[in-house]
Order: C-alpha cells, then structure tokens, then sequence
C-alpha cells in the first residue's frame, strides 16, 4: 500500500509525507483560485468545480467561499447539489453527496479523525472514514457532520446539529449529538413551516410518493 493509498484505508496514517502534499497542494491552489472569482463568473466556477472535484453532476453550485483540505478532490457531488457559503470538507477520503441536496451556511463535513491517544496524536497520525449523504436531503446551517457518518434520502438536519452516528432515511434529526425528532410524514403534506400552509398544488404526486417514509 503506498503512501496514497491510505488515506482510503481507515487506517492510521502520516498525512504530512511529500507524496500526499505534493498532489494535495496541486487543489489547494484551484481551491485558492475558484474563492477569487465573483458571483458573475457563474461559468468559470463551473469549470473549476469539475477540475477540482472527483465528481460533479449537473447543475451543481457552490458559493465563495468555501474551504477544503483537498479543494472537492474526493468528493462526488450528484446533479443539483446546491452549497451556501462557508462550506467546509476535510475530504481527506471521499464524501459522497447525492442529487437534490441542500446544504446551509456554514456546514462542515469532516471525513478525518484522530486517535484518542495523546501519545499517537503526538505523533500527528491521522484515519480517515468516507461520509455518504443521501438524494434530497437538507442539511441546515452550522451542522457538522463527522467521519463514517452516513445520512438517508429525504432526511433534515437540523441547523447546528452535530451528527455522530447514521441517520436513516425520511427523518428530521437535531441536536448535538444529533438524534431523529421525528419521521417526515402526513402533517408535512399540509404544513411547510409550523403552522404555515402549504399553498395550491405546490407539491405533486410524484413528490409526495417521494417523502413517504421508507420510500
């Protein structure tokens, strides 16, 4: 296993060694230039996205800045993806993020850990596990989502919630830890926030068969 390769391996591993840094830096610096551009470079944010990214789907938009340990390199977003500003990936392995997702302001997904032992982090070992987030999920502002973690189609986190365990698909989860609050269901049919109604015929049949739980 060379020294690239474990950083996929879960194992604990060296992240500073020169033939990590010496491709790392290569992204950094797309990362450095992609932040510089203005809103109204809609097509050449475009294009960095899809250098920098180890994936990109259609119709896939990231606001400035955002900040990252290799600039998307290791991470597939699916089409549609959309990202506010301040969005953090420590993607030193691979984040997974599927269509239709939303992610708020201020939202870190951390794919890199440290041992708990003082004596190891010393040393400045690192591990990395891959976070997977699934289609049409909503990931609200100042979350922070850690390594290993994986998140189902259709769910909501909650705006500051600190996800340290799976959550399944269809749920809204909050809190730190984060823990499911409920199930996305009936009254979500009638109610877009609190009390407020749905209006028309906003949400079709197709939609609707999309949100029901298991689905």
């Amino acid at each position: 296993m060379n020294k690239k390769e474990t950083l996929h391996s879960g194992k604990l591993y060296y992240p500073m060694g020169e033939e990590i840094l010496e491709e790392q830096f290569i992204y950094m610096d797309m990362l450095r230039e992609y932040n510089q551009t203005s809103a109204s470079q809609q097509k050449e944010r475009s294009l960095l996205l899809d250098r920098m990214f180890g994936s990109v789907g259609e119709n896939c938009y990231i606001e400035a800045p955002f900040y990252a340990n290799w600039g998307g390199h290791h991470t597939h977003l699916g089409k549609n993806v959309y990202a506010n500003f301040g969005l953090t990936l420590v993607d030193d392995t691979e984040i997974f993020i599927g269509d239709d997702t939303m992610i708020g302001p201020n939202v870190t997904i951390a794919t890199a850990g440290h041992p708990v032992l003082p004596e190891l982090r010393q040393e400045g070992l690192q591990y990395n596990l891959p976070v997977h987030i699934g289609k049409n999920v909503w990931i609200g502002a100042a979350a922070v989502i850690l390594p290993g973690v994986t998140i189902g189609d259709n769910t909501v986190i909650g705006a500051g919630s600190v996800v340290t365990k799976d959550i399944p698909a269809d749920v809204v989860a909050v809190g730190n830890p984060c823990r499911i609050l409920r199930e996305i269901g009936e009254k979500d049919r009638i109610y877009y926030y609190r009390d407020r109604k749905i209006q028309g015929n906003i949400v079709t049949e197709d939609s609707q068969s999309s949100l029901e739980p298991g689905a």
